[in-house]
This record gives C-alpha cells, sequence and structure tokens, in this order.
C-alpha cells in the first residue's frame, strides 16, 4: 500500500507552487509573437523531477487553478479562465501534462543524463505541442493538420503552419534546452540531499 503524502511532500508542492507562479514574472517578449520567454518551463521540469507524478500533477493544477480564479499568476501577471482558450493557452495545459510525464519517467536513481532525456524528449515535446496545436487553432489552421505535419515532420509543410512553429517552437528551443540543462542539475542536486526525496520517492512506487 502507498503512503498517503505527508508533511514534507505537502510542503513541497507548495513550495513549487509558489516558484511557477513567481517564475511567470520573469518573461521577457519578442516582437515577432505573442509567446513570452519565461522561467516557467524550468520550474516545471524541475517540479516534475523533484515531486512524484501525482505531487507534480497537483502542484501544476493548483497554480492553473489560481490563474483561472483570477489570480495574476499567468505569464507577465495576467490571469482568467480566458487565457486557458487563448492562443497561449496550450502551454498552460502542457505544463500539467509535461509534469507527471517527466516525473514518471526520471527513474528511482540520480541521473542528470536521464533527467535531460526526460525533460526535452517528454517535457519539451509535450509542452510545444500542445501549444502549437492550441495556437494553431486560434490562427484558423487545421489542428488535424497541424499535428500531423508536427508529429510526422512532412516536408512540404502549409506557409501558415511554418509560421506556427516560428511563433510557438523554433525561437524558443535553444532557451528550453538551457532551462531543461539548469532544471536537471538543480532536480539532481536536490535529489541527493538526504532525506529530500523520502516523501516523493515512497508515494511513486517504482
Amino acid at each position: 500500500m502507498k503512503p498517503k503524502m505527508n508533511t514534507r511532500e505537502l510542503t513541497k508542492m507548495a513550495l513549487c507552487t509558489a516558484l511557477l507562479c513567481v517564475s511567470s514574472y520573469l518573461s521577457f517578449p519578442i516582437p515577432f509573437t505573442p509567446i513570452v520567454i519565461t522561467a516557467q518551463t524550468l520550474i516545471v521540469t524541475l517540479i516534475g523531477l523533484i515531486l512524484s507524478p501525482v505531487s507534480s500533477f497537483f502542484s501544476v493544477l493548483v497554480f492553473t487553478l489560481l490563474g483561472c480564479v483570477g489570480l495574476p499568476v499567468f505569464s507577465g501577471g495576467t490571469a482568467g479562465i480566458a487565457r486557458l482558450a487563448g492562443p497561449t493557452g496550450g502551454f498552460i495545459l502542457g505544463f500539467l501534462a509535461a509534469a507527471p510525464l517527466i516525473s514518471l519517467t526520471k527513474g528511482k536513481k540520480v541521473n542528470i543524463a536521464r533527467y535531460m532525456l526526460s525533460a526535452v524528449l517528454l517535457g519539451m515535446v509535450v509542452i510545444d505541442l500542445c501549444g502549437t496545436l492550441m495556437f494553431s487553432i486560434q490562427q484558423q489552421v487545421s489542428a488535424v493538420q497541424s499535428f500531423s505535419l508536427a508529429v510526422l515532420g512532412q516536408a512540404l509543410a502549409p506557409s501558415a503552419l511554418v509560421k506556427v512553429l516560428s511563433a510557438t517552437v523554433i525561437p524558443f528551443i535553444p532557451g528550453d534546452l538551457i532551462k531543461c540543462a539548469l532544471a536537471s542539475v538543480i532536480g539532481a542536486a536536490l535529489n541527493k540531499v538526504p532525506g529530500f526525496q523520502g516523501g516523493a520517492a515512497e508515494s511513486v512506487g517504482r
């Protein structure tokens, strides 16, 4: 039987949610896209690396609910449930999926290389896919077409899709790789602290 969340795990979840809220204010707009550069992906990745799958999901869920009810915790200090249906709403929904997926695949042992692989191959892909799909819909590009082209990597992509990828994914890849690396290093350092993984490791049950 898996033990219930203890005080330490709940405290870690609360701190992670707070960090995610704060990271939204570290935003830098770029002129050719409504997507802004933030520290959110770094914190979402870190959440997945230091919490259990369930804890990481609820940590990000609380952040999302806080923004939906009006607290200015979304990128740039914005709020409102309408943000989830806006051009950048897919990234927020992607956070909800990415954090537990990273946690599920990070492994039981502290391994920076595996952390990095989980963050890049799952975290970044899921976040970018969700963000691109939502942005595509907002730009009146077929969601089915966008999904198939993005996943299969067809060479002859419509010009509209190229613009979407240029606005939502391509400019952010170098920064996302750096943030995944930073999160992996920080996560590994924290997980090596005696007792730090106790609650999360027990809850994973792997």
